[in-house]
């Protein structure tokens, strides 16, 4: 066995070995969703709301209606664009902190709450008129 042993050789044929490697990929690509599949995209894009602020809403009797909580998500997608990680959103008479990374509102407070209080904490505001 003295042979010689080149790449030819190997795969005698006009397939490249790089273009079987490709060929692989691709099949596996096909059977293989991406990572951003629409369920994915769309938990990415929800405002959550975590159990403290649920009990802080709940508490101080505030509701949030669909006009508020589309104008609370394009405040946070503003927020997002920054860079921003923790932000003061206020809106008329109640305040959130939110976890913009998250998309989860971590508290909320009514306009007596807000009265004489000092937010810690954040890295940007957010005002809603």
């Amino acid at each position: 066995m003295s042979d010689r042993m080149m790449i030819g050789h190997l795969f005698p044929g006009k397939i490249h070995p790089a273009a079987l490697h490709n060929e692989r990929k691709t099949a596996q690509a096909q059977h293989n969703p991406p990572p951003g599949t629409f369920q994915e995209l769309l938990n990415e894009n929800l405002l959550k709301i975590s159990n403290h602020a649920a009990k802080r809403l709940q508490q101080r009797g505030i509701e949030l209606k669909g006009d508020q909580l589309e104008q609370i998500q394009s405040a946070v997608d503003k927020a997002a664009a920054k860079g921003s990680k923790e932000s003061l959103i206020l809106m008329k008479d109640m305040a959130l902190i939110v976890n913009i990374p998250n998309r989860t509102v971590v508290t909320a407070m009514d306009g007596k709450a807000m009265k004489d209080n000092v937010f810690t904490q954040i890295d940007s505001a957010v005002i809603i008129s």
